[in-house]
């Protein structure tokens, strides 16, 4: 028996992908669109997290008036700018594509839980070339109620025809902690995404500062062991 859990399932964005330039690159776009002054690249990594109408409430806020007028003339500008440049350039964290080959080979069974719509999280993972890696994708969406609903993870672990015992969750967020908590899974943060706090205020069972390190975390999570 495999001493790493059945099932891994991750965030996408500032997880297993730094998406932060075409991120940025789309909300700007729309905050010009609407006549607002561009916000910073670094500024951009603490506002993702929760979707793109949240982004853009978080971008319109930090460059003046935020109101629901605005967030639903600059929604669409943003997401269609963003379909158009999903991967200009959003990369993977460095060895990300090694921990994902490991896993498989190991029989791991792999997932995505994003608050991204689930066109674009498709779309991403399409031009990252990884397409058939995972079991399921499911986005902001795909479900009645995302992340930090626990529903969006565990409707992610059924849609993988997994069972919530018998997974970890990967993420870089409170949403990401939040929601596995309330699932009751096990759950790692990485230490390099877009949270909006230090890493050690998220709550996670581990955090990993590369992942060189997720296979070791997730032994020690993995369902049976006494060392959690």
């Amino acid at each position: 028996m495999s001493d790493l859990p059945a099932l891994v399932a991750f965030d996408l964005d500032g997880t297993l992908v730094d998406t932060a330039p075409d991120l940025c690159a789309a909300l700007n776009h729309a905050l010009g669109v609407l006549g607002r002054s561009p916000v910073p690249a670094a500024d951009v990594r603490h506002m993702v997290g929760h979707g793109a109408r949240k982004l853009l409430e978080r971008g319109l806020a930090a460059t003046g008036v935020m109101t629901p007028d605005l967030v639903e003339a600059g929604v669409p500008a943003l997401l269609d700018y963003y379909a158009a440049h999903i991967a200009d350039g959003s990369r993977p964290y460095p060895g990300v594509e090694a921990a994902l080959d490991m896993l498989a080979r190991a029989g791991c069974t792999l997932a995505i839980c994003t608050n991204k719509p689930v066109a674009l999280s498709r779309a991403l993972v399409t031009a990252l070339g990884w397409d058939g890696r995972f079991a399921a994708n499911l986005g902001f969406d795909s479900v009645p109620s995302p992340k930090p609903d626990p529903e969006h993870l565990l409707a992610t672990i059924r849609a993988a025809g997994g069972a919530a015992a018998e997974t970890v969750f990967v993420g870089d967020s409170i949403t990401d902690t939040t929601t596995a908590r309330a699932a009751g899974i096990p759950v790692i943060a990485v230490s390099f995404g877009f949270s909006d706090r230090p890493t050690a205020a998220l709550g996670a069972d581990i955090v990993i500062d590369h992942y060189d390190a997720l296979l070791p975390a997730l032994r020690r999570l993995a369902p049976g062991r006494s060392n959690r």
